[in-house]
């Protein structure tokens, strides 16, 4: 039984114990990153692809002791990709979960309804794919918003370019109706007159579409002799049956679209027509950093055996450097306060990434990390992405 000198001694240590544990606890709290992207649905793949990507770079964060002493944590929404429920999975995330950066997936509308909500809330938001131009040159006086990912302006130069190396002296545009069509419909004319091209014909889809004929005939009466698709994968894997359907074996170079999902199933045995663009492929032969990545994917992700079951590789690519880099900026912010985040992307030097060795991938009037030097073209065989031969 305590004597009450003694009880009077033991009082305060106990509090000072209890106080240390839990500054301990508090300490120990983990760094909450949140991913609002597709899934669910035909884009589902490559939402996976993302969480894949994040999932193995926390991974490694967490094996060297995490952020600030602290562990980093993934938490997840699906935006089914519809702008109004990315909208709501963003405010939860950033809100209620109190993330302290929030990553943006797949498709472009729902990341430009994003984007308001996270320069008004300052909180950074990283584009991990949409490719979207306005998505980062979004007008904001005060910007939050970075990418590890294609930009749609600098795609449009790309895909001229390569239809060009291929032959191509008629284009026909075939694109989504919507932002992300829209955006690279302006794009697109923008690279074709830079090279003294007349403005080529354009023809739109939408994403519930079954039937591409009608909008390929008339590109093909224009005398198109090259297709420039910008689509996801349904869309895409329509104008491929339709082509079959019509018998008409144009060359097809798109943007990554095809790349975010069953593009292989859906598409059928022509599949392969079609060239895109992405920013990093597995292969045969890969780098160092690239082998030791796909080992440690299998080991994370057994249901991962061969090649055709990284695919879209570009998502886990994307993710993974873009997660490396919050790593580093807020370790240059020493917190984990917007502010302090978006200061410490542009106090990040270089990172040896998957994709590229970064040299100040951000700056206050550039939030794209990845320029037009850093594209490939691809295809798929089978259903495995593979590099389109130089």
């Amino acid at each position: 039984m305590l004597t009450r000198s003694l009880l009077r001694r033991w009082l305060p240590c106990a509090a000072l114990s209890l106080a240390c544990c839990a500054g301990i606890v508090q300490a120990a709290e983990p760094i909450k990153v949140g991913l609002v992207a597709a899934l669910s649905g035909q884009s589902a793949k490559s939402g996976e692809a993302l969480t894949r990507g994040l999932t193995l770079a926390i991974d490694e964060i967490n094996a060297k002791g995490g952020l600030l002493g602290r562990p980093v944590e993934l938490v997840r929404r699906d935006d089914e990709s519809n702008p109004a429920k990315g909208m709501l999975a963003a405010r939860e995330l950033i809100q209620r979960e109190k993330v302290s950066v929030l990553f943006g997936g797949l498709d472009t509308p729902v990341s430009l309804a994003i984007v308001p909500l996270a320069n008004q809330l300052k909180t950074p938001f990283m584009g991990i794919w949409a490719a979207g131009t306005k998505i980062t040159e979004n007008g904001a006086k005060d910007n939050y918003v970075f990418r590890v990912s294609a930009v749609d302006e600098q795609v449009d130069e790309a895909l001229v370019a390569y239809g060009l190396r291929q032959g191509m002296k008629q284009p026909g545009l075939i694109l989504a109706n919507n932002p992300w069509g829209e955006s690279n419909l302006a794009g697109l004319h923008a690279a074709l007159a830079r090279r003294d091209m007349a403005q080529a014909p354009a023809e739109r889809f939408e994403d519930s579409d079954l039937d591409m004929v009608p909008q390929l005939t008339r590109l093909k009466n224009a005398g198109v002799d090259t297709l420039l698709l910008v689509g996801n994968v349904g869309p895409s894997a329509q104008v491929v049956k339709s082509l079959d359907q019509m018998g008409w074996s144009v060359p097809v170079v798109s943007h990554w679209g095809p790349a975010g999902g069953r593009f292989g199933e859906l598409a059928g045995p022509n599949a392969g027509r079609v060239h895109f663009v992405q920013t990093f492929v597995f292969g045969a032969h890969n780098s160092a950093r690239g082998e030791a990545l796909l080992t440690a994917l299998k080991q994370r992700f057994p249901q991962v055996k061969s090649l055709a079951d990284v695919t879209p590789a570009v998502g886990i690519a994307n993710a993974y450097d873009a997660m490396h880099l919050v790593g580093l900026a807020i370790d240059k912010a020493q917190g984990t306060g917007g502010v302090q985040v978006r200061d410490g992307f542009y106090a990040i030097s270089d990172y040896a990434g998957l994709i590229k060795q970064y040299h100040q991938p951000f700056a206050t009037d550039r939030h794209d990390a990845l320029g037009p030097d850093d594209y490939v073209f691809s295809r798929f065989d089978g259903d495995t992405i593979v590099p389109v031969a130089p």
